[in-house]
């Protein structure tokens, strides 16, 4: 599937987990920071972004509806980003049509009151966060204090019971060495038998050793780590939403791609959906007009996907395509075909179908190391990368629903 591929180039920010929750307007930053952290790619069509730019609005408009305000605040920072300080910097920015510019300029001053307007809430929700962990550290150290007085009492208790036992004890062998001393001197009187050393009645008890060993655990009081913070993290950055895909789609797909795959040919389909919950639900399986070979599957009037995309209100999650007579895994093709979808939604999956060997994989390209890799390889066609270290993964934030429902929408011309 050879899609033109939407390439940013990523400037490095210190990460936003790193920042300290006790800084608001640092952690702000950080976002924006982030978001703003984006590059055109000269060989990419402008009117790729335009594309891509209207479903990265959906998607911040669907997550501001869930309620998850900073992602979309960092989508919006993204979108004005691109469409104010880098697209007018790319070579053919004068060949995008004039409809599309002005669409654009329209829908830039929307989201930049929107962004506005979200600064303030996710600030005074930062303030909030951090006023309530002064609290959380307060209480552990008003806990902490009771412990530690508590303890301390304990300690006193434990050295007043060793003293008064030490002086039992002192008080026995007193009286034992002057009852010894007595019996001593009527028998030397008598001179019946040699005098006798006294000993101890008793060796000091199992309760005080114990009470010293106790005394030395209090002496290794643990302190209270105040330098522990809750993480702050970015789903677009650090933690992937859960995708919920029904479990009938890889049925579905496979039955209609039969004809291509008995003549050794791929076919491939996009996977749309919305956001619902803080989980992406992959509702409709579109299969655009395409030419299948061997090894790859071209497409052709994309316009028929983004227009119902449009009248439906969908968000692009991935896509899936089948190896007639390979096993399940991503060439070098589809390593840059999935990175279009990857940069575009750090969540979007691609799934690989494999009848012949009865596989399925769910792959992602690994955020440490291969969408970097990918998006930065200007190599073309089929092309060797590095095995190692691997450049895709396991999606293992895909979850396979048996009740779920799959709308297959075929846009090919019979």
């Amino acid at each position: 599937m050879n899609k033109e591929r939407l390439e940013t180039k990523t400037v490095k920010h210190p990460a936003v987990k790193d920042v300290d929750i006790s800084d608001p307007h640092g952690r702000l930053k950080a976002i924006a920071d982030c978001a703003s952290a984006v590059e055109i790619d000269p060989n990419t069509p402008p009117q790729r972004y335009y594309r891509s730019g209207v479903e990265m609005i959906r998607y911040a408009d669907m997550s501001m509806k869930d309620n998850d305000l900073l992602h979309a605040y960092h989508l919006y920072v993204k979108f004005i980003t691109i469409f104010v300080e880098k697209i007018r910097n790319h070579p053919q920015f004068h060949v995008v049509p004039l409809k599309d510019k002005q669409l654009n300029q329209q829908t830039l001053r929307e989201v930049m009151t929107k962004a506005e307007e979200l600064k303030k809430q996710l600030l005074e929700q930062f303030k909030a966060e951090y006023e309530k962990y002064l609290e959380e550290v307060r209480e552990r150290e008003k806990i902490e204090r009771e412990r530690l007085k508590k303890e301390e009492q304990e300690k006193l208790r434990g050295e007043e019971e060793r003293k008064n036992k030490l002086a039992t004890l002192a008080a026995v062998r007193a009286e034992k060495a002057m009852s010894t001393s007595v019996v001593s001197s009527e028998e030397n009187k008598l001179k019946k038998v040699p005098s006798i050393i006294p000993k101890p009645l008793i060796s000091p008890s199992s309760d005080i050793i114990a009470q010293t060993s106790k005394d030395k655990f209090f002496r290794r009081t643990p302190t209270i780590d105040r330098s522990t913070k809750p993480s702050v993290l970015m789903s677009d950055n650090h933690t992937l939403r859960d995708i919920v895909l029904p479990t009938k789609l890889m049925h579905n797909f496979l039955k209609l791609a039969f004809t291509n795959t008995m003549n050794n040919k791929e076919t491939c389909g996009i996977l749309a959906g919305k956001l619902e919950r803080n989980r992406l639900l992959v509702t409709h399986l579109l299969i655009p007009e395409q030419i299948g070979s061997p090894d790859s599957c071209l497409t052709h009037n994309e316009e028929d996907i983004f227009d119902y995309q449009d009248q439906h209100n969908l968000i692009t999650l991935g896509w899936i395509h089948t190896h007639p007579t390979q096993t399940a895994f991503l060439s070098s093709v589809d390593l840059h075909t999935h990175c279009a979808y990857q940069l575009m939604m750090a969540e979007a999956i691609a799934i690989v179908c494999a009848p012949k060997y009865d596989e399925t994989g769910f792959f992602i390209l690994t955020p440490e190391y291969g969408l970097d890799f990918i998006a930065n390889c200007r190599e073309t066609g089929f092309h060797p990368h590095p095995a190692e270290p691997s450049l895709y993964t396991k999606a293992k934030h895909c979850k396979l629903d048996v009740t779920a429902m799959i709308e297959v929408v075929d846009l090919r011309r019979k």
